[in-house]
């Protein structure tokens, strides 16, 4: 199975491709491309949109994943800022669904504890894991593609879990 995960923003969109790897005596998680998308918040909103749009379609077609897993919208004091993560959240459900991909939706609580065990990890704490889980040498950066990992990872635990096959 190999899962892209999106860590939506309004400055940087980040993007991380994850894939389980079976062997006779073990699955793993194997990171495959990692990166992140930069808005500059000059341009006016449709123009952003857009580029969210055109590159994300580009890296699906790209790295060919089975699913894309995306972060659930979360509660914010600003209800401006909200609305914007909102268009840039569906401009990605658009790519995938426009791709012929299925989109699954994580809270952040339930990303955290998927990856570090504990629903209110830091931030640093997380980025921590997710190089630890992918055995790589240090955090993916920006952070942006770290957490779009952490989503990947979080999808991959829970559809594991689903069918009943666990993943270390």
């Amino acid at each position: 199975m190999r899962v892209f995960g999106i860590d939506c923003g309004t400055e940087y969109t980040g993007w991380g491709v994850v894939q389980v790897e079976e062997t006779p005596r073990e699955r793993r998680l194997v990171p495959v491309a990692a990166g992140a998308i930069r808005l500059n918040k000059k341009e006016r909103t449709p123009l952003r949109l857009q580029q969210v749009y055109v590159e994300l379609t580009g890296l699906l077609a790209a790295y060919q994943p089975d699913c894309v897993a995306i972060e659930d919208v979360f509660f914010a004091a600003n209800a401006k800022s909200a609305l914007k993560l909102g268009h840039v959240r569906g401009v990605a459900m658009l790519a995938a669904a426009s791709c012929g991909l299925s989109v699954s939706e994580y809270a952040p609580l339930s990303i955290k504890s998927a990856v570090v065990g504990y629903g209110l990890a830091a931030k640093e704490q997380v980025q921590f894991m997710v190089a630890r889980l992918l055995d790589l040498e240090k955090a993916p950066e920006p952070a942006d593609a770290a957490d779009a990992l952490a989503i990947a990872i979080c999808h991959v635990h829970t559809a594991q879990t689903q069918i009943g096959v666990g993943v270390r």
